[in-house]
């Protein structure tokens, strides 16, 4: 655009993360946006045709204009807004949409047999939720569920004229940039947006979150069943994700329905954000901005991850995390700081550096590990060997009492061998007397006796 974003990016809806105050420009004048969107919907309800397209083109043949060409060797640049445009003006409207409709036609040209792929899914659309819409309701779709069917749902919420329509509409574009940024799989926002089932099954939650708040709960559930029996990820629809989040792989991903996820947090597959036992009402985790959670973690319980932190996988976190703490192991502790100020971005899984610590505060590892990011080899190592020494003394100790124990035992059971040898020996005296006793009552002259 050359003055100013379209009015359905201007707002970008409130953030999940309500108390930050990095979030207060997100919610201004949210009636005024609304209104001027409705109003750019119904001024554009003629279809528009397809840009860098010939006017007789068919399914096979996209004519990519020289104009066309040169946008696609442009550099993108960072406006303030946030969004990429090119530098001679030709990006107007969307930009995130005009990328991906450009790299189509590119893709189609350089392979003829998914020409019809491309113009069926991107480029016989005009704006990126109709797209959005096609690809989802084509994978979501059942014997039952018709794909028009699906496509009249999703566009109900994809383009609304209310706050959660411009929240969605605003996150879906963030969500594709976080993934073409974050995962080095992803080598363009086509690819995010045809082929990554978790970004699919993240703009598929958005929708059924929206019809939740609305009151269209069954409908919404029937979505979450679909998602599930899909992209093997259950997502429930009350949960509430904020923007430019990246969940990588996605399989095995559950969060469940009190769970909120701040802007900017990257999970990685069989992430569980659970609760605990059968109780109602808010019971699961909290997860600030700019958090990483590592595959296979899980975090359980109406607990607080804080702004930058990083769970490591196959952790089992339980208590809540500080900002811009490491957490590892199960269940998890603290081994440090984290790398960077938002590890989610910077996608640094490595924990910390070793330096031994202070003896004042915390538990063996807590005053072990520290954070110090100018520590030598020499120094790491020497720390490797005290904690080594600890831990062997540490053993030495377990072994002397087991050994304590092992004698204590030993000497209960010869005591009560010994005492029963007694009782014994005591017995056979008392018999051997009353023996003698009698043999002294015989009278003198035996033999008469016998």
């Amino acid at each position: 655009w050359s003055s100013s974003p379209p009015a359905y990016l201007q707002h970008s809806g409130p953030s999940v993360d309500e108390d930050d105050d990095d979030d207060a420009s997100f919610r201004t004048d949210v009636e005024a946006t609304a209104a001027a969107a409705a109003a750019q919907a119904s001024e554009s309800s003629r279809r528009a045709p397809i840009r860098g397209a010939s006017s007789d083109a068919g399914v096979t043949t996209l004519a990519i204009d020289e104009a066309a060409m040169k946008k696609a060797a442009q550099v993108p640049v960072v406006s303030p807004d946030g969004y990429e445009w090119g530098p001679d003006g030709l990006h107007k409207g969307d930009p995130v949409w005009d990328i991906i409709t450009l790299l189509a036609k590119k893709d189609a040209a350089a392979e003829p047999l998914l020409s019809s792929y491309m113009y069926m899914s991107v480029l016989s659309h005009d704006t990126l939720e109709q797209a959005l819409s096609f690809v989802l309701a084509n994978r979501l779709a059942d014997s039952t569920l018709l794909p028009t069917q699906l496509m009249e749902i999703f566009n109900s919420v994809l383009f609304a004229a209310d706050v959660d329509g411009v929240f969605v509409r605003d996150a879906i574009r963030k969500d594709i940039k976080a993934i073409y940024q974050r995962d080095p799989a992803c080598f363009s926002y086509v690819h995010a947006l045809l082929y990554l089932k978790g970004f699919h099954a993240l703009q598929a939650h958005r929708i059924q979150h929206a019809l939740w708040k609305r009151g269209q709960r069954l409908l919404a559930l029937t979505m979450q069943a679909r998602i599930s029996t899909v992209f093997a990820m259950d997502l429930h629809p009350a949960a509430r994700l904020g923007k430019g989040i990246l969940i990588d792989h996605g399989t095995g991903v559950v969060i469940g329905e009190t769970a909120v996820v701040g802007d900017n947090v990257s999970i990685l597959q069989g992430v569980t954000l659970g609760g605990t036992g059968k109780d109602v009402g808010d019971r699961h985790p909290k997860i600030g901005k700019g958090v990483l959670i590592g595959a296979h973690s899980t975090i359980l319980g109406n607990i607080t991850v804080g702004k930058g932190a990083m769970i490591a996988a196959g952790s089992l976190v339980l208590k809540p995390v500080a900002p811009h703490t490491t957490v590892a192991g199960a269940p998890a502790r603290s081994v440090g700081q984290a790398r960077a100020p938002a590890p989610a971005i910077e996608m640094s899984q490595e924990i910390s550096e070793l330096k031994v610590g202070a003896a004042s505060g915390g538990g063996p590892t807590e005053r072990f590990l520290s954070f110090r990011g100018d520590l030598s080899n020499r120094d790491l190592e020497e720390a490797m060997r005290v904690e080594a020494e600890r831990k062997e003394r540490e053993k030495d100790e377990r072994l002397s009492i087991w050994d304590a124990e092992e004698c204590l035992d030993s000497s209960v059971k010869d005591l009560e061998e010994c005492v029963e040898a007694r009782a014994k020996g005591a017995k056979k005296g008392k018999k051997m007397r009353t023996m003698q006793a009698d043999m002294e009552d015989l009278p003198d002259d035996v033999d008469w006796y016998i």
